[in-house]
């Protein structure tokens, strides 16, 4: 396949088709991420796009899933999106899905028809990292939007008919901030109502901008059962009709799975046990963990 750096992509997209048809990330300013912070963002032309999925179709013709990175792929102009869709469909005979990140504000500059229209032309499925629905900490992580923002971005998603799997990450706001993070994350992940709910747990590379503010005391990391009290007020607060939650990133120390609000009880049940009984057993170990 045609790479340029490291590729990153959803838990939920490990069996697919990678095609990067940007580089890097157009915000790239997020404190906690250094993802793309070696990269200059850059969506590649239409003719390097077809070059990468006539490559992709030589080497894996029979895939069922795509994944179309890097950080911000929706912002491709809508009608080359739509172009590519239709491409994708027609040279990949059993593909059922396509996936894209979707940052907030790539959503926001989309109208409720362009969004439409690229689920007419067979995008399945948009990833939005929410991270907290706390204004303070996206304005600390420097996220760019705030929570009313990225509550109008998720509905916005949802009300096209695309299905919404959003990501929020335990122990972004510190101690310092913990019980706002959670209580804040679960009303703006309610009034958006995903489809699918990931919690990650803060983990940082060595050269992550928030990595220097722990080093310097100005931040200071949950540790294991602190992010799990964290995540059991998140889950008290969250109000959803049919959303499947999943913590079990290899960043997470206790991997959970719900379908929320049916198993919301016995979620609560779960953390509370684990939590007031120290079960240090059921959790993975520190090493692990990985982002």
């Amino acid at each position: 396949m045609i790479y340029e750096g490291a590729v990153f992509r959803p838990p939920s997209e490990a069996s697919s088709l990678i095609l990067q048809v940007t580089l890097g990330c157009r915000h790239n300013q997020c404190t906690f991420c250094s993802m793309y912070k070696g990269k200059s963002f850059r969506i590649r032309s239409i003719e390097e796009i077809m070059d990468i999925i006539d490559a992709g179709y030589k080497a894996y013709p029979h895939t069922e899933r795509i994944f179309l990175a890097d950080g911000d792929a929706l912002a491709i102009d809508t009608d080359v999106l739509g172009k590519v869709l239709e491409t994708l469909y027609q040279r990949f005979p059993r593909l059922k899905r396509v996936g894209i990140y979707g940052g907030p504000k790539d959503i926001l500059e989309k109208s409720p028809a362009e969004l439409l229209l690229l689920k007419e032309r067979g995008l399945s499925i948009v990833y939005l990292g929410v991270e907290s629905g706390s204004g303070l900490i996206l304005n600390l992580i420097r996220k760019g939007v705030t929570p009313a923002e990225m509550i109008q971005a998720g509905q916005k998603v949802v009300a096209s008919g695309l299905k919404l799997s959003c990501t929020i990450i335990l122990g972004l706001g510190g101690q310092e901030h913990s019980p706002e993070h959670a209580i804040e994350t679960g009303k703006v992940i309610s009034a958006i109502n995903p489809h699918y709910l990931g919690a990650l747990t803060l983990m940082l590379a060595p050269d992550a901008p928030l990595t220097q503010k722990i080093k310097s005391g100005e931040f200071t990391p949950l540790n294991k059962w602190e992010s799990l009290i964290e995540l059991e007020l998140m889950v008290q607060g969250l109000n959803l009709k049919d959303c499947l939650f999943r913590s079990n990133h290899a960043s997470n120390y206790l991997p959970l799975k719900a379908h929320l609000p049916y198993d919301k009880a016995t979620l609560l049940s779960t953390l509370k046990e684990v939590i007031e009984e120290n079960r240090e057993e059921v959790l993975r170990p520190e090493y692990w963990r990985g982002l």
